[in-house]
């Protein structure tokens, strides 16, 4: 079964919250405070998943300069974990 998680522009607007908000979201076993630390627990997701990024989600995030740098750092690990997938909707 894949897993689905539809990122919500909100929660990435701050540091903090936006990697509380992924530690949740993806069940890391570390935390993770900062863009490195972040691509490196995306890079262990073992299961399945499909990212899901809906239209005014990805205009919010890209008005964001934070939100969108995590949104690049997402896109990275997608290309290099064949478990993790972006999907537009």
């Amino acid at each position: 079964m894949i897993r689905e998680i539809e990122l919500e522009a909100e929660q990435l607007k701050d540091r903090t919250s936006a990697y509380e908000y992924l530690e949740t979201l993806f069940h890391f076993d570390e935390p993770c405070h900062n863009l490195d630390a972040l691509h490196d627990s995306l890079s262990e997701v073992s299961e399945e998943c499909n990212i899901i990024l809906k239209k005014d989600a990805v205009e919010k995030i890209c008005s964001e300069p934070y939100a969108y740098k995590i949104l690049m750092v997402i896109g990275k690990a997608c290309e290099e974990n064949p478990n993790l997938h972006i999907l537009f909707r």
